[in-house]
């Protein structure tokens, strides 16, 4: 029998889940790049001269959008790694630990959310 199985298990779910958040958000930071990519092929053939221009030095955000998805997507795994490692190592302690680490959780919503509501704006603007 594995001392502390539950709270290993648990750790390990924990990690899959902010495992698995940074795949989408890097997927989702994909999406955004070709798509954007997709949109300023399509709209310089239909448009010429000047209209096409000024529609490739709009839809450079999107280009910036993706990149931040997808670099926040990689350090999101990163960050889980090195707090699945160090959870671990807290369970095999044994000794009582404070919560220290509800802060870096809290920041990484706060972006997401932030994320997300940036491209709620941009949808409803654009």
């Amino acid at each position: 029998m594995i001392p502390g199985f539950s709270d290993h298990a648990a750790n390990e779910r924990t990690f899959l889940a902010w495992v698995r958040t940074g795949i989408a958000m890097i997927a989702f930071g994909f999406v955004i790049e070709k798509f954007n990519l997709f949109l300023l092929a399509l709209t310089t053939e239909a448009l010429s001269g000047r209209a096409a221009q000024l529609v490739k030095l709009s839809g450079r955000g999107g280009h910036y959008d993706g990149l931040a998805l997808i670099f926040g997507g990689v350090g999101l795994v990163v960050l889980s790694t090195v707090r699945f490692v160090r959870i671990g190592r807290l369970i095999d302690d044994g000794a009582s630990h404070a919560a220290s680490s509800v802060r870096t959780e809290l920041l990484l919503c706060a972006f997401l959310v932030l994320v997300v509501a940036s491209y709620g704006v941009y949808l409803a603007v654009g």
